[in-house]
């Protein structure tokens, strides 16, 4: 898998990605969440390429005291092969390089697979509660 920048013409192949990876939620516009991230350390929203498909994807940020990351997806017939695991230690490299100390990142509670996948790569649970509020509806 050959990991690069995300760039308009990817597009649909990433929104079509997160659909397959059931990430896409009514409360969040996928077209508007590029375009805002674009704006932000677009160099932080990464593809991963197989022979010319995209096949995963991630978004990341730092904000000077935390990372994150947004939209890790893997095409559900290239997952168990490595990918995700690759995906996420390069971006961990790189907010390490910009200095973060930590990274956060939020899955459903519901969603056992992929927590078993954080787990396996080092993530644990933080004793917290995410709330959120919705600035601009989409």
């Amino acid at each position: 898998m050959m990991i690069r920048a995300f760039s308009m013409a990817d597009e649909r192949a990433v929104i079509t990605l997160w659909h397959q990876c059931d990430l896409i939620r009514v409360q969040n516009d996928p077209h508007k969440d590029i375009k805002r991230k674009l704006t932000t350390q677009p160099e932080l929203f990464l593809v991963g390429e197989l022979d010319g498909e995209i096949i995963a994807s991630v978004m990341a940020g730092y904000d000077g005291h935390r990372g994150w990351i947004n939209y890790l997806a893997v095409s559900p017939e290239h997952r168990r092969a490595g990918h995700g695991r690759i995906l996420m230690r390069h971006v961990e490299t790189l907010l390490e390089a910009r200095g973060c100390p930590k990274i956060n990142l939020q899955v459903r509670a519901t969603n056992q697979a992929v927590l078993a996948f954080y787990r396996q790569i080092g993530y644990a649970a933080d004793e917290v509660v995410s709330l959120g509020k919705r600035l601009i509806p989409d």
